[in-house]
């Protein structure tokens, strides 16, 4: 037993060295935008606004595209997706209300078309309206009815795509991390996604990484119609990095930071909505491969847990070798927490929860296999997806 803490303590730390190495420095968390003004003109955006059940939000969202310190013409379209509630009567109110000078339009998706998830197909919806009503947009800003945004973000996404000649350009907005459930596993969610998708290598137009966070994308029309459209996505539940996917794959340049004054309205004040949260996901990003799944449990297990059992485990099992190693790994598993931790405004000391956080993104993961082999398929607001045969 000795020995077998001591060499998956070994492995422990050389994961997290190589980690730090050769894992595109994923772990800085330092993908930001910079506020840098290109010449005008300024192009045409067009702000697609799915909404599907938001009363609670839109209003807030609205009101801040409608603020967007903007140049350049900004339009806005809502489309709603068959929400019960009063999403529509909100948002119809706004549109018609002196500030919004006309630059609203609320729209109602059709009826959800097979092989569509509700979402993009409210997006389709509407990116076609913009198409048509206003050709002269250049851009698209994809975005969602529970999300705020920075007075200057549409500015400074478009300096970003213009700066760089950049095709979709993207942040992950600061999720809320609030109540207790949100402050233990909200950081370490966007440290793991981070992991997965290194921004630095997703902004590397030679690596074939690719990923985007749905709340806010800026995407060159040209480039989403060179893509194939909203239509080559239609099914996938993890949209967002489907859509990076396939306009890096089409020749198109893709930018991902963290989001500095756009954040998510969305609450999840119990463990039971974040596991929901996941659990609706996880299994369809391991492409529904048991092989994946089994390897997901057993890295997480030896890079996120084996630290901290052999530390707790030292008074029982007096096992100082497996500790000279596991040691240095929690230490450098904390080092590394600490950058995202501090970009959500939590206590480095919150470093040490890192573990909890990871057994219990190990559970949901599991649940969310456990889900797919039931056939109950993905579920959000009120719809179930069968993403059995989903393509990637």
């Amino acid at each position: 037993m000795d020995v077998i803490f001591v060499l998956l303590s070994a492995v422990s730390l050389a994961a997290w060295i190589h980690l730090i190495g050769f894992r595109g420095a994923f772990w800085r968390a330092d993908q930001r935008l910079e506020p840098s003004l290109p010449p005008p003109p300024w192009t045409g955006v067009v702000a697609i606004v799915p909404a599907r059940d938001e009363e609670r939000t839109i209003e807030a969202a609205l009101a801040g595209l409608l603020a967007q310190d903007y140049p350049g013409p900004l339009s806005i379209v809502v489309v709603d997706d068959a929400s019960t509630d009063r999403t529509v009567e909100i948002a119809r109110d706004l549109a018609a209300a002196p500030e919004a000078k006309g630059r609203i339009e609320v729209l109602s998706a059709p009826p959800l078309a097979a092989g569509w998830t509700g979402k993009l197909w409210a997006v389709n919806h509407g990116i076609e309206h913009a198409a048509e009503k206003m050709p002269e947009a250049e851009y698209f800003f994809l975005t969602d009815a529970d999300t705020v945004h920075g007075r200057e973000t549409v500015k400074t996404l478009i300096a970003k795509a213009k700066a760089d000649g950049r095709d979709l350009v993207s942040l992950m907005v600061r999720l809320n991390c609030q109540h207790l459930w949100e402050r233990l596993l909200i950081p370490a969610f966007v440290f793991f996604f981070q992991m997965l998708y290194p921004f630095s290598l997703v902004n590397d137009d030679d690596d074939t990484t690719a990923a985007a966070a749905g709340a806010c994308i800026l995407i060159r029309k040209d480039a989403l119609e060179r893509a194939g459209g909203i239509a080559a996505i239609r099914s996938e539940i993890i949209d967002d990095c489907a859509l990076a996917h396939i306009v890096k794959r089409s020749g198109g340049k893709i930018w991902l930071g963290l989001a500095e004054d756009s954040e998510s309205l969305r609450a999840y004040e119990t463990l039971s909505e974040i596991w929901d949260m996941v659990a609706r996901s996880a299994y369809t990003q391991l492409q529904h491969s048991p092989r994946l799944l089994g390897a997901c449990v057993a890295g997480m297990t030896v890079v996120f847990l084996v630290p901290a059992l052999v530390i707790l485990a030292l008074p029982v099992w007096g096992n100082f070798a497996a500790l000279a190693l596991a040691l240095p790994a929690f230490t450098l598993m904390a080092v590394c927490y600490a950058p995202t931790l501090a970009h959500y405004r939590q206590s480095g000391a919150m470093a040490v929860m890192l573990p909890i956080a990871a057994f219990l993104f190990m559970a949901m993961t599991l649940g969310s296999a456990t889900r797919h082999r039931r056939g109950e398929g993905a579920e959000w607001k009120a719809r179930s997806y069968d993403d059995g045969d989903t393509p990637s």
